[in-house]
C-alpha cells in the first residue's frame, strides 16, 4: 500500500513538473514572438544609403542623430565612383542613394532600365574649370586642351558653363542638358575637348597637365583639397539645374523611413550645416517642406 501510495504521488509530481515547463516554454515563446516582434520593427526603421564619400556622406552623417530621434537608424555606404551605388541600388544591397543629379539619373535608367525615382533633390555642386597655368579666362591660350570626364551626362553641362562664359556657341536648337563637342558651332579660340578620363581621376590630370583646362566634378575637387569658389578659373552659376538627389527604387517611393531622410536633409539645420561647412562649394537646393 505504502509503495503504490509512492508511485502515486511521484506520478502526480511529474504531471505538476510538465504542466510548469508547458507554462514557462509558452511564456519563453511569448516573449521570444514579442522580441521577434520588436526586432522586425527596428530592422524595418533601418535604412542603408550609398553616397560619394564628399559631401554626401558628410552631410549624411549629420543627418544621422536627427534621424535617431525619429526612430531611424541610417547605415552609409561610401563609394568612390558613380557607378556601383545605382549597381547596388538595383540589386537591393543598399535602400538608396545619394550623389547623383537629376541628368546622370535619367542617363542610367535609359542605359540600364533601372526602375528607380527620384525622392527629392538635396544641394548643388557648382562645377568648377581648374588649371595649373591659366588663372582667368581672358588668359585661356588659343588651342588649349579641355579635359572632361567621360561621363556623358556631365558633357552639356559643361559645355553649357563654357558657353556661358563666351568660349564657345552651341547649335541653337540642341538641348543643352543633352549637348555634345558635335553641337559646338563657333570655337573661336581653337579649344579641344579631351572626354577620355573618369570622374575620379580628373585632379590627378590637374595636376599633370599644367598647360590644359580641367573640369573637375566639385566632390572631386573638394577631396583633393580644391576649393571651386577660390581655386577655379570660373565656377557654374549658383542657378544650376544639376541638383543631387535622393534616389531609390520605385517600388519604395512611400517607404515612411526613407522620405523622413529627405525631409531631414532638406531641413533649415542641414542646409545651414550644408552653407557653413563648405563656404560656397556646395549650395543647399531645398528649402524645409517642400
Amino acid at each position: 500500500m505504502k509503495k503504490l501510495l509512492t508511485l502515486l504521488f511521484a506520478a502526480l509530481f511529474i504531471v505538476v513538473l510538465a504542466a510548469c515547463g508547458t507554462s514557462e516554454e509558452d511564456s519563453a515563446q511569448d516573449n521570444t514572438g514579442e522580441n521577434n516582434e520588436s526586432g522586425d520593427s527596428e530592422e524595418s526603421t533601418e535604412i542603408v544609403v550609398g553616397a560619394s564619400s564628399t559631401p554626401h556622406a558628410e552631410i549624411l552623417e549629420e543627418a544621422k542623430p536627427m534621424l535617431e530621434e525619429e526612430g531611424i537608424s541610417l547605415q552609409i555606404e561610401e563609394y568612390q565612383d558613380y557607378i556601383l551605388p545605382n549597381e547596388d541600388l538595383s540589386n537591393g544591397r543598399i535602400d538608396a542613394n545619394y550623389f547623383q543629379h537629376e541628368p546622370y539619373l535619367n542617363d542610367q535608367r535609359e542605359e540600364f532600365d533601372y526602375d528607380f525615382v527620384n525622392l527629392g533633390g538635396v544641394h548643388i555642386e557648382p562645377m568648377g574649370v581648374y588649371s595649373k597655368s591659366i588663372n582667368s579666362i581672358d588668359d585661356i591660350p588659343d588651342g588649349t586642351e579641355v579635359i572632361i570626364s567621360r561621363s556623358i551626362p556631365d558633357h552639356g553641362r559643361i559645355l553649357s558653363m563654357f558657353e556661358e562664359e563666351g568660349l564657345i556657341t552651341l547649335a541653337e536648337d540642341v538641348d543643352k542638358v543633352t549637348a555634345t563637342v558635335e553641337d559646338i558651332v563657333e570655337n573661336p579660340k581653337n579649344l579641344t575637348f579631351s572626354p577620355d578620363v573618369d570622374a575620379a581621376v580628373l585632379p590627378e590630370m590637374y595636376e599633370t597637365e599644367e598647360d590644359a583646362l580641367v573640369a573637375i566634378n566639385t566632390n572631386y575637387a573638394i577631396e583633393a583639397g580644391l576649393t571651386p569658389t577660390e581655386d577655379a578659373v570660373f565656377v557654374e552659376g549658383k542657378e544650376s539645374p544639376y541638383v543631387n538627389l535622393v534616389v531609390a527604387r520605385t517600388e519604395d517611393q512611400d517607404n515612411e523611413a526613407l522620405n523622413k531622410l529627405v525631409e531631414v536633409l532638406q531641413s533649415e539645420e542641414i542646409q545651414t550645416f550644408i552653407e557653413e561647412q563648405y563656404d560656397g562649394a556646395i549650395v543647399p537646393a531645398a528649402t524645409e517642406g517642400e
